[in-house]
């Protein structure tokens, strides 16, 4: 269990670390062109406070356990992504809904395999 618990704080620190670089370097036109519609459905400095959220996440996923240090922030790191991901599916069913993407729902399934691992991780480390 604790090799799948790792595995799953490794790919959600990964995914994270990526997604939050990108947001907090990115112009908001830029983070559009490149598929992430969720730039468009709120402001800029909303969007660079997320990705510092991703990025302090994706370190606590790993730090606490590995050091010994607070390892109860890790579960608490999964948790805080778990409700960034419940976040994110609202807004991209908005967006599928209301603007007609269809593609909005590929995204919302992402968001639901993300939480679910969110989830395992929290659940398993707290």
């Amino acid at each position: 269990m604790n090799v799948a618990l790792w595995a799953g704080q490794v790919l959600l620190a990964a995914i994270f670390a990526v997604s939050g670089a990108l947001k907090s370097t990115m112009s908001q036109q830029r983070m559009l062109e490149t598929g992430q519609t969720g730039a468009a459905a709120y402001p800029l400095p909303v969007v660079r406070f997320a990705a510092i959220c991703e990025l302090l996440a994706a370190v606590g996923l790993i730090l606490p356990l590995l050091l010994g240090i607070a390892p109860a922030l890790t579960g608490w790191a999964a948790v805080g992504l778990a409700v960034v991901m419940v976040g994110a599916m609202a807004m991209h069913s908005r967006l599928a809904i209301v603007q007609h993407k269809a593609a909005e729902w590929r995204n919302v399934g992402v968001n639901v395999v993300l939480l679910a691992v969110c989830i395992f991780v929290a659940v398993g480390r707290l």
